[in-house]
C-alpha cells in the first residue's frame, strides 16, 4: 500500500474551516467538494490513457483520452456520497458504483447493506471515496470486496486519517497483494476510545447531511 499526504496549503486552508464545529451543513458540503477535487488531481496522477489523434483548429496533432474500460469511482455509502462531485467533476468520463458499509458501533466491525457494481473489474481502476480513515475496516472491507471481484489497481481518497486506521489498512490490502493507493489530506494524532479521529472533524455524514436516527 503506497499512503500519499497532501501538502499544499489550499488543502490545509478548507480542512482547517471542515474541521471547525461553528462550520454548518451546506458550506461544510461545499468544502468537501472542493477539497476532493484537489485530492482527486493527485489521486488520478497514475490514471490510464490510450493515444489518439485529434485536429485542432490549426493542425492534426496527438492527445490522450481515458482508457478502456473506464474507471470506477465507489463511493462508501453514506458519507462518501459527498465526495462524489469532487471526484467525478475532473474525471465525467469514469463510471460510478456504490457500496453501503456501516461499522457496529459496539465492535467497530464493518458490514455491507448494500452494494451496486459490476461482478468482474479485472483491468478496471478503481477510486473508492470515503471521507474518514478511522479503525480502518470499513475501506479495507471495501477493497476486499472489490477485490474479490478482481479489481486490481484501488486508490482510495480520504479527508482524514488516523495512524491505527492507516496501519489496519494496510494489514487488511496488503494481504490481498494488489496495487493499493491511499490518498488523504491529512493524517490526525489518533482514535478516541469510541473510533473517532482526534482531533478529526467529528462524523462527516452527519456534518454533511444532518444527524439521522
Amino acid at each position: 500500500m503506497h499512503l500519499k499526504v497532501l501538502d499544499h496549503p489550499l488543502v490545509a486552508h478548507k480542512l482547517t474551516h471542515l474541521r471547525n464545529v461553528k462550520t454548518d451543513s451546506p458550506t461544510f458540503r461545499a468544502l468537501v467538494d472542493e477539497l476532493v477535487t484537489l485530492l482527486a488531481y493527485e489521486a488520478t496522477r497514475g490514471v490510464r490513457v490510450t493515444p489518439v489523434r485529434i485536429t485542432t483548429p490549426v493542425a492534426e496533432t496527438e492527445g490522450v483520452e481515458l482508457a478502456d474500460p473506464k474507471p470506477l469511482v465507489v463511493p462508501i455509502l453514506r458519507a462518501g456520497l459527498g465526495m462524489l462531485g469532487g471526484m467525478t467533476r475532473l474525471m465525467p468520463t469514469a463510471e460510478v458504483g456504490f457500496v453501503g458499509m456501516i461499522r457496529d458501533e459496539q465492535t467497530l466491525q464493518p458490514f455491507t447493506y448494500a452494494e451496486r457494481l459490476p461482478q468482474d473489474l479485472s483491468g478496471r481502476q478503481c477510486f473508492v471515496l470515503d471521507p474518514m480513515l478511522a479503525t480502518g475496516g470499513s475501506l479495507g472491507g471495501c477493497v476486499r470486496f472489490l477485490a474479490d471481484r478482481k479489481a486490481d489497481d484501488v486508490t482510495c481518497v480520504c479527508l482524514l486519517a488516523a495512524p491505527e486506521g492507516i496501519e489496519r489498512f494496510r494489514m487488511l490490502v496488503d494481504e490481498l497483494q494488489i496495487s493499493t493507493t491511499l490518498v488523504v489530506a491529512a493524517v490526525d494524532e489518533r482514535l478516541n476510545e469510541l473510533g473517532y479521529i482526534v482531533p478529526g472533524l467529528g462524523d462527516a455524514g452527519d456534518r454533511l447531511y444532518g444527524v439521522v436516527d
